[in-house]
């Protein structure tokens, strides 16, 4: 059958603009981390993807490594796109990273302008794809100076491969050090993907306020924490759980009585204000302008539709924040 986008698609999303960009993002992104490599559904990953972009979802973020195993993501991203969302190319936001293992030897892994750039190449290959919207260097790298790294960056917007680029999981001096490198080239650097959610804050010191003051906009990847901040873990760990299983990401010793106590604390706030607790970790992410999108996972439709239903509903109460905060700082 072939696939039509629903037409109030843009009616149903809010968007901001992205820093000092003239580029707008969905207030909800998707990112393909986990869940689309080859041992997944591909049809469930086509329903997810459809789902996304028929609410407005537009940005769809990738890296080289997702998967499983590495490429795996890119590669059912590309079979999609070329099967139904080709006609609506224009109408996407396209994102893919470089700086983990990705390939054996010296030059597969970390900045290298050569890892870097290659990497990107094979991106574009696996997704059938001309340019990328935007390529972030993944990963701060200590061996290779930031010179190198950003010019590779750059040489990307040069050579008409991306038409912007972005940094993540960079610490706010290096991410200071960063843009100025790339303004002396004459390239914005667009935005920053940190880790950040309810339970993990750290960015809020240093890294919020450096992104305000450089113009870059900001897209926290996890804002669910793994799972954590949903329903899932109100009572007990579930068999089919993420934290029951050898995830790498989340253990099952993460999840104490003390954590559970926060978590239905926090879900008797959500419910008071008529949302899942989902919804209100991301209602709280996106209540700070400085934040341009919240990049889910999911693995089901289903979950698609309960995320965005956050549009509109993302203000708080003083009342609600401070017992937020009160929650959140218990010990």
């Amino acid at each position: 059958m072939v696939y039509t986008p629903a037409q109030q698609r843009y009616e149903t999303m809010e968007y901001r603009r992205c820093g000092n960009s003239g580029l707008k993002l969905p207030i909800i992104s998707l990112g393909l981390w986990q869940n689309f490599g080859w041992k997944q559904s591909r049809e469930n990953a086509r329903d997810i993807i459809m789902t996304a972009f028929d609410r407005g979802i537009t940005h769809f973020d990738l890296a080289n490594n997702y998967g499983p195993p590495p490429g795996a993501a890119e590669e059912t991203f590309g079979m999609i796109l070329n099967s139904d969302l080709r006609p609506w190319r224009d109408e996407l936001i396209i994102s893919t990273k470089a700086g983990y293992l990705m390939w054996p030897g010296p030059y597969g892994d970390r900045g290298s302008r050569k890892y870097l750039l290659a990497s990107l190449d094979q991106s574009l290959m696996r997704m059938g794809l001309e340019y990328v919207d935007i390529f972030y260097h993944h990963r701060m790298d200590p061996e290779t100076p930031l010179e190198e790294s950003m010019g590779a960056l750059a040489s990307a917007i040069q050579q008409g491969k991306a038409l912007y680029v972005g940094l993540s999981n960079y610490d706010a001096p290096t991410t200071r050090r960063a843009v100025k490198i790339l303004a002396n080239m004459g390239i914005h650097c667009l935005i920053h993907q940190p880790r950040y959610n309810m339970l993990d804050r750290t960015i809020e010191p240093e890294l919020l306020p450096t992104l305000e003051e450089e113009g870059v906009g900001c897209i926290p990847y996890v804002p669910l924490a793994q799972g954590l901040l949903t329903n899932r873990y109100l009572n007990d760990i579930p068999a089919d759980s993420r934290a029951a299983g050898p995830s790498p990401t989340l253990s099952a010793e993460r999840i104490t009585p003390q954590l559970v106590q926060k978590l239905n604390a926090l879900n008797a706030v959500a419910q008071e204000r008529g949302q899942t607790l989902a919804q209100m970790a991301l209602s709280w992410i996106l209540k700070d302008n400085r934040i341009t999108s919240a990049l889910i996972g999911v693995s089901k439709p289903a979950q698609v539709i309960e995320n965005v239903a956050v549009v509109g509903h993302i203000r708080f109460s003083d009342d609600e924040l401070t017992r937020i905060d009160a929650i959140l700082q218990a010990e």
